[in-house]
């Protein structure tokens, strides 16, 4: 059984989703905070986390931000009562890999943490054994054993970040469509909203790029998408 490790102060809440989770074939691990969660990560190895935005003490972005932080590469999903365009780019900025706006039909739910484990199997966030090791500039990024380094340093990638950065390589110095890139990184079945792609490359930008603002390697097509060019140069029609 597929472990779920769910982070939420409601109880009720709680009890409910853990007996609908197991109907599906899910083993819920509760938490009403964040104070154990690093323990039960380290102890029970769940497959995925679904936390809750307004949690006490920790809040959920930044129990989300401080994973990602130290190399957690897990999938998260964020559970929001404010069910707002704000509220799902702060959550995928912090890291997360989907959201689900309460209040929610527990059908949703299963669905999304079905659909975002699914982006572990290939083409998407699982390593690439036939892509080798792709360089450009001073980084190396094994498809193979999904790992980006610099200089020898590994830079951990949440499985969205390899998922994007896997696709843009694979289809080096072609500009892809947003629309696209949602396909390949998150299912065809996937309900994500164009700016979803616009914040992972952003993070990419941040983690690859000696200068965000002036990307060398992620650079803007205007009016279709994002192409990956591996020299640094930017073709036509593309910029920044």
């Amino acid at each position: 059984m597929k472990k779920i490790l769910l982070v939420d102060d409601d109880p009720e809440l709680r009890q409910l989703l853990a007996t609908y989770l197991g109907r599906h074939g899910f083993d819920t691990l509760l938490l009403p905070d964040t104070r154990q969660i690093d323990a039960y990560l380290e102890r029970y190895q769940p497959h995925l986390l679904v936390l809750d935005l307004m949690l006490p003490g920790e809040d959920g972005l930044a129990a989300c931000r401080r994973l990602r932080a130290r190399g957690e590469t897990r999938p998260i999903i964020m559970l929001t009562a404010r069910d707002e365009a704000v509220d799902r780019v702060l959550g995928l900025e912090m890291g997360a890999d989907d959201y689900v706006g309460k209040p929610f039909d527990p059908r949703e739910l299963v669905a999304r943490i079905e659909a975002v484990l699914r982006r572990g199997t290939p083409p998407a966030a699982a390593p690439d054994p036939r892509g080798g090791v792709y360089r450009f500039g001073d980084w190396s990024f094994d498809r193979g054993a999904r790992q980006l380094a610099r200089a020898g340093e590994a830079q951990p990638l949440t499985s969205g970040e390899f998922a994007l950065l896997n696709a843009l390589v694979a289809n080096a110095n072609r500009p892809m469509k947003r629309e696209r890139l949602l396909e390949l990184t998150r299912g065809d079945d996937s309900e994500s909203f164009d700016r979803a792609i616009d914040v992972q490359v952003h993070r990419l930008r941040r983690l690859i790029e000696d200068d965000p603002a002036h990307p060398r390697y992620l650079q803007t097509v205007w009016g279709v998408g994002y192409v990956f060019v591996p020299d640094g140069e930017a073709g036509e029609g593309t910029g920044q």
